[in-house]
C-alpha cells in the first residue's frame, strides 16, 4: 500500500531537487561571508577537544556531512584538512558541492544517500554531521538510529537546527515569524523566507512529523533512550556562526546544536 510518508518523501524529494540552484546560491553567500570562519572555527573546535587531536592529526577523522546540500559544511571540514564524505539524496544538489568546491572537490567523497537508510557500513565514521535536515525527514527516529549505526564508538555527532514552519501550528510563534520579515524588509536584507515554491514546503512541512514538536528536547529524549553515553545541547548556536543577515532573518526561529557521544 502507497503510504502517506511515502508520498511526502517523494514530494520533498523533487522540491529538493528543484531547489538546488537557488540554494546553492544561499551556499556560496555563507562561503564568501563570516560564516565561513565562523563555522570553521566552531566544529573544528568541538571534534578537535573531542579526539583530542593536533591540527595536523585532522585527516585522520572520518567525518560524514548528511544532508550536505551545496557543500557549504564539507567544503569548510575538507579545508581543515578532515576526511570527508557529503551525501545527500538529490543528485542536483551533489553536483552543486562539487562546482561549490572547486579545487577541494578532489578531497571530498560525495555519495547519493537516503538519510533514513544509508548505505554504508557499521562503525565506520568518527563523525556525523547535519545542518537543517532532520525537521525534513518523514521518520526522524528512523534517521537516528541509521546515523548512530555507522558512528564509531565513541564518536562524535553533531546535529544542527531550529524549530522550522512551527509558526504552522502556533499563533504566537506565526506573529514573531511575521515579525521577523517585517525587520528583514526595513533593514534592507534579502530574504530567505519568501521565494519560488516557498508555499510548496509549507505544504510538506505541515505533513511532516516534527513540525510544531519542542526540539531540541525531542532530540534529546531521543537519543538518552537509546542510551547513548552523553547528549547535551545548545540552544541558540546560531548566535556563534550567524551572518547579521541570518539573526534578523532568524530571530525567532534560533538554530540549536545537539552533541551526543555514542
Amino acid at each position: 500500500m502507497f503510504s502517506t510518508k511515502n508520498a511526502i518523501s517523494i514530494r520533498n524529494h523533487e522540491y529538493w531537487i528543484d531547489r538546488a540552484p537557488g540554494y546553492s546560491d544561499v551556499n556560496r553567500e555563507e562561503l564568501e561571508g563570516s560564516q565561513r570562519k565562523n563555522w570553521s572555527k566552531l566544529l573544528d573546535e568541538e571534534i578537535r577537544a573531542h579526539f583530542g587531536i593536533a591540527p595536523d592529526e585532522r585527516g585522520k577523522i572520518k567525518i560524514l556531512d548528511i544532508g550536505a546540500g551545496p557543500g557549504f559544511i564539507s567544503i569548510i571540514l575538507a579545508e581543515l584538512g578532515y576526511t570527508v564524505t557529503a551525501a545527500d539524496f538529490a543528485k542536483t544538489m551533489l553536483a552543486e558541492a562539487r562546482k561549490n568546491a572547486g579545487e577541494l572537490a578532489d578531497m571530498i567523497s560525495f555519495r547519493t544517500e537516503n538519510a533514513m537508510e544509508l548505505g554504508f557500513e557499521d562503525d565506520c565514521f568518527d563523525v556525523v554531521f547535519s545542518r537543517n535536515l532532520t525537521w525534513n525527514l518523514p521518520d526522524p527516529q528512523k534517521a537516528y538510529s541509521e546515523w548512530m549505526r555507522v558512528l564509531k564508538k565513541d564518536g562524535l555527532m553533531l546535529i544542527f537546527d531550529a524549530n522550522w514552519y512551527a509558526y504552522l501550528r502556533d499563533s504566537e510563534k506565526k506573529e514573531q515569524y511575521d515579525l521577523d520579515r517585517a525587520n528583514v524588509k526595513e533593514q534592507g536584507f534579502g530574504d530567505y523566507n519568501i521565494g519560488d515554491n516557498f508555499d510548496v514546503m509549507e505544504h510538506i512541512a505541515d505533513k511532516l512529523p516534527l513540525t510544531g514538536i519542542d526540539r531540541p528536547g525531542w532530540d534529546i529524549d531521543y537519543f538518552n533512550k537509546n542510551l547513548v553515553q552523553s547528549v547535551s545541547s545548545v540552544y541558540d548556536i546560531g548566535s556563534r556562526v550567524y551572518s547579521e543577515k541570518e539573526k534578523v532573518n532568524y530571530a525567532s526561529t534560533p538554530m540549536f546544536m545537539v552533541k551526543v557521544v555514542l
